[in-house]
């Protein structure tokens, strides 16, 4: 009872939001996004992009192969920046770690019972830790979202402070799955909990769900970020994923960064993008073939 005191005493720290406010001014700050369509801020968006796959079907020549890809990318294209990290599920890890030889490109794994988060602390915890010590740079976890909606907020805390501290010198990344949070008020009040809790980054979905990352969830979790930000000082970063295959909607996600959090988070190091098909449609606008 204590711990959930203090975890809904943070949450009323914060500023209130409302979905009527939350449509117009989404609405308002998409509507500028046709002034960020232009090279720089696709070369940026590449830079950004952890570069992913998660399906039932991979296999070590697959993830090789893409590995493979992002190794040979910078001699293909000396002129564009290279991915920000390469996103996998945790016993790929060791293939990707055993593989890559580029610097500066991120190993990721997804891990602590994705993409349901439905099993036991222990074995998220465990799964964490290998994950890291396996070689993952950053951990992408699932927020508990049943608990979440039965009001359990602070399981939903106690769960990502564990998974926090087996990450170590690993990044943590909390997806919030904000397509079966549906409302702007309880995305706003799981980001609230991820941050307070230690994430280094919040994320939308894990792209596994029918209803993945919107804008109107993108614009509501940055709000948090520059709450926390205010806050605590700390800069946390932002992920949108899920669905995102075109660098139109790309670009959307950008502004709504740029607009909400400003010019520091355009950068690999606080924004990232989860996408599996993005990264050639990104090559194409870039006037290039497709190369992923």
């Amino acid at each position: 009872m204590e711990l959930l005191n203090k975890v809904q005493e943070a949450i009323q720290s914060y500023p209130q939001i409302d979905a009527a406010s939350v449509a117009k001014n989404t609405a308002e700050i998409v509507e500028k996004a046709a002034e960020n369509a232009q090279k720089d801020v696709y070369k940026t968006l590449l830079s950004c992009l952890d570069l992913t796959t998660l399906s039932v079907s991979d296999t070590e020549e697959k993830v090789k192969a893409m590995v493979n890809k992002v190794n040979q990318f910078q001699s293909n294209y000396p002129d564009l920046p290279n991915v920000g990290a390469i996103c996998v599920y945790p016993a790929m890890v060791p293939t990707v770690r055993q593989n890559l030889k580029v610097q500066g490109v991120d190993i990721a794994s997804v891990a602590g019972g994705f993409p349901a988060a439905q099993t036991f602390v222990e074995v998220k915890v465990a799964e964490t830790s290998l994950a890291v010590m396996e070689g993952a740079d950053e951990i992408d976890m699932v927020l508990g979202v049943g608990e979440f909606l039965s009001g359990n907020y602070d399981k939903v805390f106690e769960d990502i402070t564990e998974i926090k501290a087996a990450c170590g010198e690993a990044k943590l990344k909390v997806i919030l799955e904000t397509g079966a949070l549906e409302k702007p008020e309880r995305i706003y009040t799981a980001a609230i909990i991820a941050l307070e809790a230690g994430a280094d980054f919040i994320k939308t979905s894990t792209g596994k769900e029918v209803s993945a990352a919107t804008v109107e969830a993108a614009y509501v979790m940055t709000l948090a970020i520059k709450a926390f930000e205010k806050k605590s000082g700390k800069k946390i970063g932002f992920k949108p994923a899920g669905g995102i295959s075109t660098t139109e909607e790309a670009v959307k996600y950008y502004t709504i960064v740029k607009e909400n959090l400003g010019e520091a988070w355009l950068n690999n190091g606080l924004f990232r993008i989860g996408a599996s098909r993005l990264a050639n449609d990104l090559m194409t606008s870039l006037g290039e073939k497709a190369y992923f």
